[in-house]
């Protein structure tokens, strides 16, 4: 078991963008919405280890109905972390859908520190070790389908999955290789890596984690960035 978490760790150093289009996600009119809402935070472990602990946010109407519900996993970009996406849920979970929330690795409340996702992520450039930016997060996925299947108020034929930007990438991949996820809709989500080299568009995605991006160009003995970094990198 878990408890809320009150002052949630956001990494990097650039301002955390608007949540203007998460806020304006339309609620259904509840009588004593608050009231009702029930919010459920606890840990899945998904494997040995550090990052074996899954911290996981669920919100739901306190409904006596015994029906199975469908649930709603909505996954956060980089840097972020599950209590970032609280007005989406809510919004979800006023329109009778099991609601649910993790932070993906080194985020969240699997992060120490500011810089704990790009630490993790120069690890693995250097170690070949682990694999934080993408799999990872869909083993984590691949096991919540497992705990969402066997609750006795989930409908396991109704569980979609989406999310933004990197929750955007692990949703697609959780997706392919867990059908259980019957629906999936990534948002700015779908990466095409070699597509990006070959039309000299893979600029947005260096800056997005430029640290990363950086380690290799020294190891590549280059004096900047170029395709052949961003290739040894990502593909």
């Amino acid at each position: 078991q878990g408890s809320p978490v009150k002052e949630p760790l956001y990494q990097g150093n650039g301002p955390l963008g608007l949540r203007e289009a998460m806020e304006s996600c339309p609620r259904k009119e509840v009588d004593n919405f608050q009231e009702k809402l029930v919010e459920e935070n606890f840990y899945l472990m998904t494997e040995s280890g550090e990052q074996g602990r899954l911290p996981v946010l669920l919100l739901k109407l306190n409904d006596t109905a015994p029906e199975r519900k469908p649930v709603v996993v909505i996954l956060h970009s980089s840097y972020k972390c599950k209590e970032w996406l609280r007005p989406l849920l809510e919004a979800y979970a006023s329109r009778g859908y099991i609601a649910v929330a993790i932070d993906s690795r080194y985020h969240g409340e699997r992060a120490s520190s500011k810089t704990t996702y790009i630490e993790a992520l120069n690890s693995a450039w250097r170690n070949g070790d682990t694999m934080p930016f993408i799999f990872d997060t869909v083993w984590d996925l691949i096991k919540l389908g497992d705990y969402l299947s066997a609750r006795e108020d989930v409908d396991p034929s109704r569980i979609g999955i989406t999310g933004e930007s990197l929750g955007g990438m692990h949703a697609w991949f959780a997706a392919f290789v867990d059908t259980r996820y019957s629906v999936v809709v990534p948002i700015i989500g779908v990466q095409g890596f070699q597509w990006a080299i070959d039309n000299d568009k893979w600029q947005a995605r260096v800056d997005s984690i430029k640290p990363l991006f950086e380690e290799a160009r020294i190891d590549s003995g280059k004096s900047e960035i170029d395709a052949e970094v961003v290739k040894k990198v990502t593909i």
